[in-house]
């Protein structure tokens, strides 16, 4: 029987790093390793992207599939049953070694009829609505935060750099004895902005 490691990340400028401590430390036996290209797209149904086929048609009956977290293979609740009617066709186990579903055997059939279980098909939509809502209530947030800071007269963004007049000025303050923090209140900018902090005199 085979341990079947799935990896995956949404974009080229991330790293399998996390993934790959998460499923070390987990001490999975001889794994066969299957990494999406990066940058495969969530969006994308599992069962149509290219690594995650190959496993399937790879793996054999009593093989485990292993992954870091649920998302990294599915997002949304009719991926997440249409991936675990495929693992229990084919008589797959899933193996999910952090986040909320890792305490969980997301494979488990009932007894008598071998079908998945219905209590485990309710978490998994519970849980999985949870995960698509946060996203959004991210992105509301952030608007919200953004309208209110507005209503008080600020603006979003990085504050401005010292001007380049002035940096000999604040170099003379800050000889002088003033603290980086009161140079840049004085001229409303962060206390990275200016050269003071990054070469001081």
């Amino acid at each position: 029987m085979a341990n079947l490691v799935y990896k995956r990340v949404s974009t080229d400028q991330q790293s399998t790093a996390r993934q790959d401590l998460v499923l070390a430390e987990a001490g999975i036996e001889d794994p066969v390793v299957f990494e999406e290209d990066p940058g495969t797209s969530s969006r994308l149904h599992p069962l149509q992207r290219p690594r995650f086929r190959e496993l399937l048609t790879y793996a054999r009956s009593g093989d485990t599939v292993h992954i870091s977290e649920l998302f990294r293979l599915v997002r949304g609740n009719q991926h997440i049953l249409d991936v675990l009617e495929v693992l229990h066709r084919d008589q797959l186990t899933l193996r999910i070694h952090d986040g909320a579903f890792s305490a969980m055997d997301l494979t488990a059939c009932h007894p008598r009829t071998g079908e998945l279980l219905s209590t485990v098909k309710f978490m998994v939509q519970t849980l999985a609505a949870a995960g698509e809502l946060q996203p959004g209530l991210q992105r509301e947030l952030t608007y919200d935060g953004s309208r209110a800071a507005e209503a008080k007269g600020n603006k979003g963004g990085r504050r401005p750099a010292v001007a380049g007049k002035t940096i000999a000025d604040v170099r003379v303050a800050y000889l002088d004895g003033q603290t980086i923090a009161s140079l840049a209140r004085g001229h409303g900018v962060s206390t990275t902005a200016g050269p003071t902090r990054r070469h001081p005199p």
